[in-house]
């Protein structure tokens, strides 16, 4: 499983840093198809050593796979610890999945015209690619932190430079935001890491899960409780959890469409995949105390988003709002401690990633042709471009939850995990199905408002077709629909035991506290 004494893990995290080191020296003036084609092949290139990670990976085994570890500061205890097990290693394929096709998209972009830095952009491109896949497979808490902080550089600069009318403003919000958030889970960090001895999160699961490590529990005011905050707090500003959303819509109708693709594609995980990791295995007794309430805010931001999504004009802005629904799914399907819910949720990750992510391209390729993404500026665009039609149809199906397609198979293994769970239940249930329902109605209404009707402006009869490049960046998003759709075995397969082992931790904790229950019942 080495590579040259390296972890292939290792391999594939640092393949796109070397590619930003490649770009570093080239010329843009002169080398601006080879910058934009070494950016795409360093892309495919970390594409394929994820996938040869796969073709090794053992999804029987629970544990850490291909592991590497190195002292950095062996004196404090922090060192570069990498591995994966199931969810990090499906998490991992997204984003070297989702990579590639953002940075194929924006071969045909025009924002190069108006803002040019092209070189600086795809160096911008492989830098974030190197820190999200650092988020899915370090294994110590400090170093984890060095990338989460590193993936708002890129992403900040990628949405100030070439972004739209209101760049400056969102860039910074989202910025502003997230940092604020991660302070908290810094500080967090430091105590458990006092407390441990070590900064390796495996090590320190396993000393809270024999009792080695105990971080007092008596209610949702003690000691474990504002632990979990720290960290919750900073992961449901990534996520969004309602109400800490508010940054997203602007950073999403800022942002180029690559960067909203990634942004909606991998980021907006990095929250949910913290929960998994971190929130339940250190601190299960306040993961099992604060689920009700962490749960009630995902069905609130399911409905919320969706209802919002319906009110909006424009395009771009209804897609960002209905990721806060889509997204409130999974954070019910995390918090339903239960081994259904959470391999609903991680698959839910991937399918909003890909959905949603087709969704924002379709978006990009509309707004390239007519430069605007006010939906009233459309209509009968089927007629015009009747191929992007019907790739749209099914994104859209897909992010509606169409049984057959890749959306239906996460939501509907959820809901199943919701009403068997100790902590939630039917009522929540109940009111996360309506969010289904309205999805229904603001993606419908989308679809209709574009592609069908009668093809009644000038402006869009002349719609140029779609290019070679955009084809390529569609198709493989339809192949993962309807492979996920129809044979979902195949990702459950590699979550399975790392789920279960997840839900292990936090079980003997279920009888223990109170559940549904008003907070203030909960405090000492």
């Amino acid at each position: 499983m080495d590579v040259s004494g390296l972890s292939l893990v290792t391999v594939v995290l640092f393949l796109p840093l070397v590619g930003f080191g490649i770009l570093l020296f080239m010329n843009e003036s002169t080398q601006r198809q080879a910058i934009k084609w070494t950016a795409f092949g360093f892309t495919i290139a970390t594409l394929l050593g994820a996938v040869l990670l796969w073709s090794q990976f053992d999804p029987s085994n629970p544990g850490l796979q291909f592991v590497q570890r190195n002292d950095w500061l062996p004196t404090f205890g922090v060192s570069y610890y990498v591995g994966i097990d199931g969810i990090s290693l499906i998490l991992v394929l997204l984003t070297v999945f989702i990579m590639p096709l953002s940075v194929l998209a924006s071969h045909v972009s025009h924002i190069f015209e108006e803002r040019g830095r092209e070189k600086l952009y795809y160096m911008f491109m492989l830098m974030l690619e190197w820190s999200m896949i650092g988020v899915f497979v370090i294994q110590d808490l400090i170093v984890f932190y060095v990338f989460w902080e590193v993936t708002l550089v890129p992403m900040y600069f990628l949405i100030g430079i070439w972004g739209g009318e209101n760049r400056v403003y969102a860039a910074l919000k989202f910025f502003l935001y997230t940092m604020a958030g991660s302070i908290l889970m810094l500080l967090a960090i430091l105590y458990v890491g006092s407390q441990a001895g070590t900064f390796a999160l495996p090590e320190i699961t396993a000393a809270v899960q024999s009792g080695d490590l105990v971080f007092p529990f008596g209610g949702l005011l003690s000691p474990q409780s504002f632990l979990f905050l720290g960290f919750f707090i900073a992961f449901a500003i990534k996520v969004p959890v309602w109400p800490l959303h508010s940054w997203l819509p602007d950073a999403h109708v800022q942002a180029p469409t690559a960067g909203s693709v990634i942004l909606a594609g991998v980021l907006l995980k990095m929250g949910t995949y913290g929960f998994v990791r971190f929130c339940l295995p250190m601190f299960p007794e306040a993961s099992v105390g604060w689920a009700p309430v962490v749960a009630t805010l995902g069905v609130i931001g399911i409905i919320y988003g969706a209802w919002v999504s319906y009110a909006q004009t424009d395009f771009k802005k209804l897609v960002a709002y209905s990721s806060v629904s889509h997204l409130g799914f999974v954070v019910v399907g995390i918090f339903a401690l239960n081994a259904q819910g959470l391999q609903g949720a991680t698959i839910q990750m991937v399918n909003h990633g890909i959905s949603t992510g087709g969704l924002f391209l379709m978006v990009g390729m509309l707004y390239e042709r007519r430069h605007t993404k006010a939906l009233d500026a459309f209509g009968g665009i089927w007629k015009a471009l009747p191929l992007f039609g019907a790739i749209s149809l099914v994104i859209t199906l897909s992010s509606m939850g169409l049984p057959g397609l890749n959306g239906f198979v996460g939501e509907f293994v959820i809901l199943l995990g919701t009403l068997g769970s100790s902590t939630l239940g039917f009522g929540f249930a109940l009111f996360a199905t309506l969010g289904v329902i309205l999805a229904a109605v603001y993606l419908l209404y989308m679809f209709q408002k574009i592609y069908l009707g009668e093809l009644d402006k000038e402006e869009n009869k002349n719609l140029p077709p779609l290019a070679w490049q955009e084809i390529a960046v569609l198709v493989p998003v339809l192949v993962l629909i309807f492979w996920i759709g129809v044979q979902p075995a195949v990702w459950f397969n590699m979550l399975d035991a790392s789920t279960s082992t997840v839900v292990a931790a936090v079980n003997p904790f279920l009888q223990q506290v109170a559940h549904i229950v008003p907070a203030v019942a909960m405090l000492p």
